[in-house]
């Protein structure tokens, strides 16, 4: 026997209940703070004739684009369940973070390899001190936003949101070597090539954000299951419902940051099946109810002869 729970009810209503307004805020501030800080730093680098700094410019046109794509990515995500979709759109969440990961690499590579190949050639003239503030400026800036972004994706858990702010500390990390770079090459003429060093460095920073937002990413896609810790609390949860002889088979999965679980439960064989199905209704609740992150669960009923072995029956 299965019985499955509606998610409305049983669970209370979540701290922001819209989440989409809020990610539409964030992404709009993130889009003119990075157009902003884009043109500064492309400007400054030209005008400062710094690479580095010019190649910090790209990153943050590529967070604009990264926000775009979170702003238009929402508009799917927070969609309710529907017909075509009974598990709601959460899917699509993870496919812009991935995206996000994948815009990132492509942007570290370019980067990297127009930095090594110009990296023997000497700068006509020093980098200027503007290209220096510049960067101090998009340190300062990004840190602002890498908080906010982040205390807000935390608050709706969206994984989308929380990669942008990480986003956002990888540019203000990867900004700290392209002023010592610049500094560097500015206050020692003959080493203009601390310049090129500072881009390659930009580069570096760039991939390993790509790698800790796209892989978490992509092992959702592929159906992940959650850490042990989250099957143990599940497995914790369940046994101590009344009626519950053993619990076994155990399935988890990501939709989003969500979790949906599904497991079997043995119960006395004598029940009736509203009896039983009581049981799992019950199971389910508190399911919902202690762990936070679960949105959906699905309780198979058995009876004794169907216990495993190797479990401990009850």
């Amino acid at each position: 026997m299965t019985d499955r729970l509606l998610i409305n009810d049983v669970t209370s209503p979540p701290t922001h209940p819209l989440p989409g307004p809020l990610i539409r805020k964030v992404t709009w501030i993130g889009i003119t703070v990075n157009a902003v800080l884009a043109v500064l730093k492309l400007a400054a680098g030209s005008y400062g004739d710094s690479q580095a700094v010019m190649a910090d410019g790209v990153e943050a046109l590529l967070d604009v684009f990264t926000v775009i794509l979170v702003y238009a990515g929402s508009r799917f995500w927070t969609r309710p369940p529907d017909e075509t979709h009974p598990f709601g759109h959460g899917r699509m969440e993870t496919l812009v973070a991935v995206g996000i990961g994948v815009s990132l690499v492509g942007a570290a590579v370019g980067i990297g390899w127009q930095s090594i190949a110009t990296l023997h050639e000497q700068h006509a003239t020093p980098p200027g001190w503007i290209a220096a503030a510049a960067a101090i400026v998009s340190i300062i800036g990004k840190e602002i936003l890498y908080h906010w972004t982040l205390g807000i994706g935390r608050r709706i858990k969206s994984v989308a949101v929380i990669a942008t702010a990480w986003h956002y500390r990888s540019d203000a990390f990867s900004s700290l070597p392209v002023v010592a770079a610049v500094t560097g090459a500015i206050l020692l003429p003959s080493w203009t090539f601390l310049d090129h060093l500072g881009a390659v460095v930009v580069s570096m920073f760039i991939l390993h954000a790509a790698f800790k937002i796209t892989w978490p990413s992509l092992k959702q896609l592929i159906d992940a299951g959650a850490p042990a810790e989250v099957r143990r609390r599940i497995r914790d949860i369940v046994c101590a419902n009344r009626g519950v002889l053993q619990v076994h088979d155990i399935r988890t999965r990501y939709i989003g940051t969500s979790i949906q679980t599904d497991l079997h439960v043995i119960v006395d064989g004598d029940l009736t099946v509203r009896e039983g199905h009581e049981i799992a209704r019950e199971v389910e609740a508190r399911l919902i109810r202690e762990l936070e992150d679960l949105v959906d669960v699905v309780v198979h009923v058995e009876p004794p002869e169907e216990a495993l072995p190797e479990e401990c029956l009850r």
